[in-house]
């Protein structure tokens, strides 16, 4: 992927291509003009934008996404925590967390989220 950071308007347009993938692409631009008030020029230049960065493709009128939403915003995810807290998970968590009580259940999720991904 070329670039991971979305404006929010192209944040609220891939949203939509995820929810309805795969489009037609006329069918996009009769939903951004209804759920966005967009023309058909803006659906296309962004469409063209984020097909640029290497989200989505647009092949036969068809348009698809390249990078599926959750891998997306793991990326992004992974990328903040690189950027803010040095690569630090325990650092971003304690931020995160701010002081709050988690519930046994929070806990316990968190323990087994650390099991599945502990290194052996």
């Amino acid at each position: 992927m070329k670039e991971d950071k979305l404006s929010q308007s192209e944040g609220r347009f891939a949203e939509l291509v995820w929810q309805h993938e795969p489009i037609p692409s006329g069918e996009l631009v009769k939903l951004c003009e209804k759920e966005l008030n967009w023309k058909k020029s803006t659906t296309y230049t962004v469409l063209k934008n984020l097909c640029e960065k290497g989200i989505f493709q647009n092949q036969q009128a068809v348009v698809t996404a390249l990078i599926k939403k959750d891998a997306f915003y793991a990326k992004q995810s992974r990328r903040f925590v690189e950027d803010a807290f040095g690569g630090s998970l325990p650092r971003f968590l304690t931020a995160f967390i701010g002081g709050r009580k988690l519930s046994d259940d929070q806990v316990d999720e968190l323990k087994r989220l650390i099991d599945e991904h502990k290194e052996e």
